[in-house]
């Protein structure tokens, strides 16, 4: 059973600070006005609101939000939000989502081949599902049978790495989990499973030496994976 990051493993960090993050930055303050009354998105609103020392300003939440997105925040919240806003964008063809070639043609080849497909990322499982359904390389949300998001913990703590497991009903030493984050990677180890440090050097120029892999298997690549596995 495979497991995959996606920003900076299947898909570069430059197109979610590039093209995404502004999209939801600029997108916000109108999707706020027209859809505060949704219940989904208030139940999101009023958690930032509470969390903030119960904000009553929805502007105010905004600016909050917006301010979360400029720091790269991994906040559920944030999260689940940008994902409505970019549903849109992606209904509209304002953009795809970009995939690695080889990233691609390993999970298709995988997944033909019986081997289990789950994503965990930072960002929700509905966007997950939009990034996947809108790749660059077509509808690729077939090939996955299951989607993780902060929802079940933060991805530099074992313990979400172990409730995986569990939802997945399969020893953790199965899966074998791709990111290109090294803490993330330590906190699935220290859980029981294996793991690969994809370091493409599009996104890292500078690449991690084994000191800095810290002992986890490097690829610079998915079609170098097989070999490892």
């Amino acid at each position: 059973m495979i497991l995959t990051d996606i920003e900076g493993t299947t898909s570069s960090i430059s197109f979610v600070k590039d093209v995404l993050f502004p999209y939801a930055r600029r997108a916000l303050p109108g999707f706020v006005a027209a859809h505060r009354d949704d219940p989904e998105v208030r139940r999101w609103l009023d958690v930032v609101a509470t969390e903030q020392g119960a904000i009553c300003d929805d502007a105010v939440i905004v600016e909050t939000l917006q301010g979360w997105i400029d720091a790269d925040r991994k906040h559920t919240a944030l999260k689940a939000l940008q994902g409505m806003i970019w549903s849109a964008g992606y209904r509209d063809a304002d953009f795809t989502a970009h995939i690695y070639p080889d990233a691609a043609d390993a999970l298709r080849r995988w997944h033909a081949a019986g081997e289990t497909l789950a994503v965990y990322s930072s960002g929700s499982v509905p966007a997950q599902k939009l990034f996947f359904g809108h790749s660059d390389a077509g509808d690729l949300t077939a090939l996955v049978s299951a989607w993780f998001d902060t929802e079940v913990g933060g991805k530099r703590e074992s313990e979400s790495y172990a409730r995986i497991a569990d939802a997945l009903d399969v020893a953790p030493a199965e899966i074998l989990f791709l990111s290109d984050v090294v803490e993330e990677l330590d906190a699935a180890r220290e859980a029981g499973l294996r793991t690969v440090l994809v370091d493409r050097l599009d996104d890292y120029p500078q690449p991690r030496d084994a000191t800095a892999a810290k002992g986890h298997t490097r690829v610079t690549a998915f079609d170098q994976i097989d070999a490892v596995r």
